[in-house]
């Protein structure tokens, strides 16, 4: 079993950053590729990134590109997702995710989840 554990989420403005976290336990994550998604009120939990076990590959939702940056450290057994620019339509409950197969785009194939952090962005 993995434990997962996200932290970093917060009120911003728009253009602001923020960083979350990702803290595992229970087994180390590095043969796990490890996903963040997240989920805005009425709307379906989506694809936000993904990095794979290693950390040298990663895949990024279109909107997100260039904004965020994904990342991991398998001695800390933490990823961590880097946001930059926010804005509004980036609101939602963020969710860090475990899966043994990469890359995976699609929830129902991630093993393990956190709880979330909040996002909100402010205009």
């Amino acid at each position: 079993q993995v434990q997962l554990v996200e932290s970093g989420g917060g009120l911003v403005q728009a253009g602001g950053s923020l960083r979350l976290s990702c803290a595992a336990s229970g087994r180390r994550i590095s043969s796990y590729g490890m996903g963040w998604f997240r989920q805005a009120p009425g709307k379906e939990r989506e694809f936000v990134a993904v990095i794979s076990w290693s950390g040298g590959r990663t895949y990024y939702l279109d909107s997100v590109k260039g904004r965020f940056t994904i990342s991991r450290d398998n001695a800390k057994n933490t990823v961590y997702l880097q946001m930059n620019s926010l804005n509004p339509e980036d609101t939602a409950v963020y969710y860090c995710a475990a899966n043994q197969v990469f890359p995976s785009y699609s929830s129902r194939e991630y093993d393990y989840w956190g709880q979330g952090t909040q996002v909100t962005v402010s205009s």
